[in-house]
């Protein structure tokens, strides 16, 4: 592990003005990393507390290190164990939550951690570096299971030519490496595609989020982390690409809703009430300057609610 991980937070000061820090609060961030957002939250209170969860153990303890001045408890497990380890806490209500989804610039930047295509590096993806693996999934999956994994978590329309490529190639020896997959994508891709972009994306994308369980964790733990929320806590979510934003888009807008009885029933038996308000109306995105500096910071889209 580096002794100085590089990682800029996405969106950083329009996430810490959304989730209006009270200097008395209890705030957690669900995807503590580095700390960058941490930090930036920790350093705001006074008699609050600061709790993140991280399932990565390299991320926890360059977190300790930079959390050590300020008020805080760091929990080594998946951010669904949300309402487990709260209550474990004592803590029955937040002010704030931060989800900073996805894979990290350190675990992207690792080479050995087997998240990046650019670099080869064992098949792996494992953000809590035990468990599953991609070296499992790539070898051990059967054809419809990869095919699924492709098109629903990478939204890969060529995943029926990938999946044929990788059975293929697993036939004669085990895919081990980033690499040895890379090619395989590239082969059983068409020529324009190739030429257009690098075309592992997307299944790199399915492969790591079949590994770790992302899109699972993420709506059990957008359920409980916004039910522990106080009168007028925030919930904020930084997403990376349309799969998950879509889960977030979705859960916000049902937890916005209100009456749900047909328009013709002359008045409400649901008794449904909204339970949230959209502190934007749309999903916050990085400026020019941030996009300068941090190309990473292109696809994220930052969504806001507050509860009622």
């Amino acid at each position: 592990m580096c002794d100085k991980p590089v990682h800029i937070p996405v969106l950083l000061s329009e996430t810490i003005e959304a989730l209006n820090i009270k200097p008395c609060g209890i705030y957690v961030d669900c995807t503590t990393g580095f700390a960058g957002h941490s930090s930036e939250i920790a350093k705001r209170l006074t008699t609050g507390r600061l709790i993140g969860f991280d399932r990565d153990p390299d991320a926890v303890k360059a977190a300790e290190e930079k959390l050590r001045d300020y008020p805080h408890t760091l929990i080594n497990r998946r951010f669904s164990t949300f309402d487990e380890s709260l209550d474990e806490l004592s803590i029955s209500e937040v002010d704030g939550v931060l989800m900073d989804l996805g894979v990290s610039s350190y675990q992207l930047d690792t080479a050995e951690r087997g998240f990046s295509y650019h670099e080869d590096a064992p098949l792996d993806m494992r953000m809590s570096k035990s468990g599953l693996s991609a070296y499992d999934v790539v070898n051990e999956y059967e054809k419809a299971q990869l095919e699924k994994i492709l098109f629903e978590y990478g939204e890969e329309k060529f995943a029926h030519g990938i999946v044929s490529g990788i059975l293929k190639a697993r036939e004669q020896q085990p895919i081990k490496t980033t690499a040895e997959l890379a090619e395989i994508i590239k082969r059983n891709v068409p020529l324009k595609v190739r030429k257009e972009k690098n075309p592992c994306k997307k299944t790199f994308q399915a492969i790591r989020i079949e590994v770790n369980g992302e899109l699972d964790e993420l709506r059990k733990g957008l359920s409980e982390a916004f039910e522990r929320l106080k009168k007028g806590g925030r919930l904020a979510v930084i997403t990376f690409h349309s799969i998950e934003d879509r889960i977030v888009k979705n859960a916000f807008r049902d937890y916005c809703t209100g009456c749900t009885c047909p328009p013709d029933f002359p008045v409400c038996v649901c008794g449904k009430k909204p339970r949230g308000v959209l502190v934007f109306k749309k999903p916050v995105t990085a400026g020019e300057k941030e996009l300068e500096m941090n190309n990473r910071s292109r696809s994220a889209k930052l969504r806001v609610i507050e509860k009622l």
